[in-house]
């Protein structure tokens, strides 16, 4: 496993390899969800729209059959995800050092529950509200004719930024762990991240509308405030590790 001087064609081959077992991976679970979970998965899909009211249609003869392919290969990649995560790590496992291997141990896995549970939340929470407002509230008077691709890329677009922005608080322990931020530099600078956040939030969200540029920036900075105290956490526990070191 510590072997590190394989030759350029060696790590080629081994790239060569872990993609291709990758890209089988993928189809096999493309094919597994379609035919296997595919009506659960449009149900779950189309919740958020038929809640208010609305089904999408769909205006050439192979739009709907190819939107729900990409739906499942979609939900392929969540399902390969181990597979892909495995080969991927089998690959970079040799050039790592061993501090640099727990550190990895101990992110992963954190950062792949936050990830869905920004998708989750992103879901669940923020894109209902989100779709209410635009096509009742802010559409009142007018008839929505949203097709099935167009509303699938639009959540897509606006609930996986969530799965990014989750990730906050890692990022933030991860350079306070490094030493590069403290809890003190954080909250001093808050009315700055603020500010960052909203103009993040503008960028990353696939709408101008203020309401769901909003809903994307009170949890990035409900996040921001949660990095702190993991920030103060993680440099305490650095502090007590190093006087452990020094005695």
């Amino acid at each position: 496993m510590e072997d590190k001087s394989m030759t350029l064609t060696e790590h080629l081959e081994a790239l060569r390899r872990v993609l291709l077992v990758c890209i089988i991976a993928l189809v096999i679970a493309t094919i597994a969800v379609y035919f296997g979970f595919r009506d659960q998965l449009l149900v779950l899909i189309m919740r958020p729209i038929k809640a208010v009211g609305i089904n999408p249609v769909f205006i050439t003869p192979w739009e709907a059959f190819f939107t729900t392919i990409k739906i499942c290969f979609v939900a392929a990649i969540f399902l390969a995800l181990p597979v892909i995560l495995w080969e991927v790590w089998s690959f970079i496992l040799p050039a790592l050092h061993s501090h640099e291997r727990r550190l990895v141990y101990m992110l992963m896995p954190a950062s792949i529950v936050l990830f869905a549970a920004g998708i989750v939340f992103g879901y669940l929470v923020v894109f209902p509200a989100a779709l209410r407002f635009l096509l009742v509230t802010a559409s009142e008077g007018f008839t929505p004719l949203i097709t099935i691709s167009k509303y699938f890329s639009f959540l897509t677009m606006f609930v996986l930024p969530f799965g990014a922005v989750f990730q906050l608080p890692l990022v933030i322990m991860l350079l306070t762990y490094l030493g590069l931020v403290t809890p003190k530099f954080l909250a001093k600078n808050r009315k700055y991240a603020i500010l960052l956040i909203f103009i993040v939030a503008a960028i990353v969200t696939p709408t101008p509308d203020i309401v769901s540029q909003t809903l994307m920036a009170l949890p990035m900075v409900v996040l921001y405030e949660a990095s702190i105290w993991i920030s103060f956490l993680v440099r305490r526990r650095r502090e007590e590790k190093a006087r452990e070191e020094g005695i």
